[in-house]
């Protein structure tokens, strides 16, 4: 029986090429982007789950309220680790951990910048790693070690054994290999290349663990099953308080299973994230499937007419309806295995061109399990969709009106068709709109005011020997000729690294709680990043700019300060006085407001230096200049240097990435709503061929044939407009709300879309219905 019906379904894909064709393509289209979406999305969904205590990990975070301002901080300061490692039964572990961070390693010639993290507690029994060399008890127990990645161990020492090899760090610090480890796997919250430990016995160490005021440190512990948290969050906040009796921080634990998907806190709670990104492109996949689907229903019961007599004929033969669902299905699911067989194929040769455009390693697995289930549930969606309507409806024929000639196609088939088409439109309407709303968001931050030139700026890092030689490095580089302008800051123009409560001030409210955000700078400041001065002047280098300050226009406002220039600013016994405020820089997230911002004088806290170019200097001029000054004044270190733009421009990676996947799948969905639309078009003019060419006899033109087609497929459009429309307004109106600085939502747009819709529907429908139209008419009327 089954082989019948896999034969019976191979002649008629064979019989109905066209037919088959357009399906194929649609279905095969339509698999291979969800199976693209799928590897993302599963990838995503992994996170961090390669960690044996995956469900028992937490970061300690806190939500700091200033005037009803929450700003959520995962940074804890450098004591809390050892004072929560007793006393404490529902916690099992505690580690300490600094940011990650590039820093110069140095093994005989070869000197690479690879990132760090030093790290305190018993690192490797919290979090999984796999050693390759060494034993993870000891790696860390002696100080000056290091663990290596085996990809970092291979740049520094190619196939030798590195244990016990001697680096060096940043010319400075010693340390010795004692083990070596897997690369960390790329969907991994916590990335680096090495990692060392805190020596708490030395000076400083020993120094920071009575400070309780300085948070730069990640904290992590990992509990007992099914730990009671509420207890666990009061106990730190209780520890946190008697230590410094911080009043505005409430103190919680974020669990390893949130870091990735649920990283995104607004007032002090947790909203959402990339689950957001996840939840989309599982919601496009979908939609893409489902619009591969609708073309094999639509096209399906469009032929109904001339499968109408093999069905009678079965019915009259003794077939029942049961089997002639099984024969349908059959057929839907055939193709829907060779489409995905074709999707395979597909899916291996663009992977490598998909992983560079969304910066991940996905690989095409077939030996998963969890691939093949993913796979089965696709191919079983897909058949049992397409499939579904057409079996149901055409089996559902009376074989005694077939087989007289009576049977018609009435409303009851062409009232859903015209329904799934409507769907295939909003769908379109809505995914070109959303495309161009994140494109015109992205665009329209990029263009926002940053309050300095990014253009023409490059920075690299500064180091003990550059500061050392900085008034001869700066000198040299101006006359060159190349150079307009060179500073030398704390951090780059385009991160903020430092925050702090606000100073307090003469006139201060009592209940005044604001968070200022700082950088440290030399002189030329303003000039070299091209800010304006609104009030004041900038520093001079004087012996006087050590105690002053310089405030940006948010800082004013939120302050509420009508004449700063002159005001003291008071930390404890440290008093700055305020000479100069300058116009608002965007620093930090383009799409929010601008952070309140101190600028001190602080010329040897210096960790980059920005040149301004002269206007039409070439840059490689400038860099070439760059690594000859760094070669002589800085020899044990390593040249980098980045463009100011460039880094400005990586703010918008994701919001880019999710542009670009939604613009090609986007794509690929009004293209499978294409095929499908031509391949119907194509139906009904084949179904109304004698009438055109009657009507083109009684004198109608080839315009008037063309509207006569089109006709109803525009009015389809019309209705899936005024569906679509309401829709994507509210659904991109919540999205923009994530972003303090956005677009307002055009009704033009709108109306552009509309019009673009309809001019494609019109060139898909008459290029498919212009044969019939321009055909002689003695041709339609040859069988009668």
């Amino acid at each position: 029986m089954i082989k019948n019906y896999i034969k019976i379904a191979f002649r008629n894909h064979t019989r109905n090429r066209g037919f088959a064709i357009i399906n194929l393509l649609g279905l095969t289209i339509g698999i291979t982007c969800t199976i693209f979406i799928f590897l993302w999305v599963n990838d995503e969904l992994t996170y961090d789950k390669f960690n044996t205590n995956y469900n028992n990990i937490y970061q300690i975070m806190a939500n700091r309220d200033f005037q009803n301002n929450i700003f959520t901080d995962p940074n804890m300061v450098f004591p809390l680790e050892k004072a929560l490692e007793t006393g404490y039964p529902q916690i099992k572990n505690v580690v300490m951990s600094s940011y990650s961070s590039p820093q110069l390693f140095v093994f005989g010639d070869t000197k690479l910048k690879k990132n760090l993290v030093t790290v305190g507690g018993r690192y490797f029994d919290m979090f999984t790693c796999k050693f390759i060399k060494g034993n993870p008890a000891t790696a860390l127990a002696e100080p000056n070690t290091i663990v290596l990645t085996q990809a970092a161990a291979k740049a520094f020492f190619g196939s030798a054994d590195p244990i016990n090899k001697v680096l060096k760090i940043n010319n400075d610090q010693q340390v010795k290999v004692t083990a070596i480890i897997a690369d960390i796997p790329g969907n991994s919250t916590r990335q680096f290349d090495c990692v060392n430990a805190y020596n708490f016995f030395d000076a400083q160490s020993k120094s920071s663990m009575n400070v309780w005021t300085n948070s730069s440190w990640s904290v992590y512990i990992q509990t007992v099953a099914s730990p009671n948290i509420p207890q666990l969050e009061k106990a730190i906040t209780n520890v946190m308080f008697q230590h410094n009796h911080d009043k505005i921080s409430t103190y919680f634990t974020f669990p390893m299973s949130k870091w990735h998907l649920y990283s995104d806190f607004k007032d002090g709670k947790n909203i959402a994230g990339q689950i957001e990104y996840v939840r989309l492109f599982t919601i496009i996949a979908i939609i893409i499937l489902l619009t591969a689907c609708v073309n094999f229903m639509n096209l399906s019961t469009a032929r109904s007419e001339k499968r109408a007599k093999e069905v009678g004929i079965r019915k009259t033969l003794g077939s029942d309806k049961k089997k002639l669902v099984l024969q349908f299905f059959f057929e839907s699911m055939i193709l829907v295995l060779m489409a995905f067989v074709f999707s395979i194929v597909a899916v291996y040769f663009l992977l490598p061109s998909f992983n560079l455009l969304v910066n991940k390693q996905l690989n095409l697995n077939i030996a998963d399990p969890v691939f093949w289930i993913g796979s089965l549930v696709i191919i079983v969606f897909t058949g049992a969709v397409a499939g579904s309507y057409p079996a149901l409806y055409l089996s559902s024929f009376n074989p005694v009106k077939v087989l007289k000639g009576t049977f018609q196609v009435g409303k009851s088939a062409v009232l859903p068709r015209r329904i799934l088409v409507v769907g295939q439109f909003v769908i379109s309407i809505l995914l070109i709109s959303a495309t161009i709303i994140v494109y015109k968001q992205i665009e329209h931050v990029k263009n926002r005011d940053l309050g300095y030139n990014p253009n023409n700026l490059i920075m690299f890092p500064s180091t003990l020997s550059t500061d050392k030689s900085y008034g001869a490095i700066k000198d040299e580089l101006l006359k060159s000729g190349l150079i307009k302008a060179v500073v030398r800051t704390s951090s780059p123009i385009t991160q903020i690294q430092w925050r702090s409560p606000a100073p307090a001030w003469d006139g201060m409210p009592a209940d005044a709680q604001i968070i200022m955000s700082g950088i440290a700078t030399d002189v030329d400041f303003t000039k070299t990043m091209g800010i304006k001065v609104l009030k004041g002047r900038d520093f001079l280098g004087t012996p006087a700019d050590s105690s002053s300050m310089i405030l940006n226009k948010a800082a004013v406002e939120a302050m509420q300060l009508k004449n700063p220039v002159g005001m003291q600013m008071r930390y404890g016994s440290q008093i700055s006085t305020v000479i100069g405020v300058i116009d608002n820089v965007v620093i930090a997230s383009p799409y929010a407001p601008v952070e309140p911002l101190m600028v001190y004088y602080r010329p040897n806290n210096s960790n980059y230096i920005t040149t301004r170019l002269n206007n039409g200097v070439q840059p490689q001029k400038a860099i070439a200049l760059f690594k000859n000054i760094y070669s002589r004044y800085s020899p044990a270190d390593v040249f980098e240097y980045q463009f100011v733009d460039q880094e400005f421009r990586k703010k918008f990676i994701a919001e880019e990435l999710i542009g670009h996947l939604t613009n090609i799948f986007a794509g690929l969905a009004i293209f499978i709503c294409c095929i499908g639309l031509a391949g119907l078009a194509s139906f009904t003019v084949e179904k109304r061929f004698r009438e055109i060419g009657i009507r083109k006899v009684l004198g109608a033109t080839v315009q008037q044939l063309l509207l006569l087609v089109a006709k109803e497929f525009l009015k389809l459009v019309l209705i899936a407009f005024v569906v679509a429309v309401p829709l994507t307004w509210w659904l991109m109106y919540k999205w923009l709300q994530n972003y303090s600085y956005h677009i307002n939502i055009s009704i033009w747009l709108f109306g552009a879309v509309g019009i673009t819709i309809l001019l494609l529907t019109m060139v898909v429908v008459c290029l498919n219905t212009m044969s019939a139209a321009m055909a002689n008419p003695v041709k339609s009327f040859r069988s009668e």
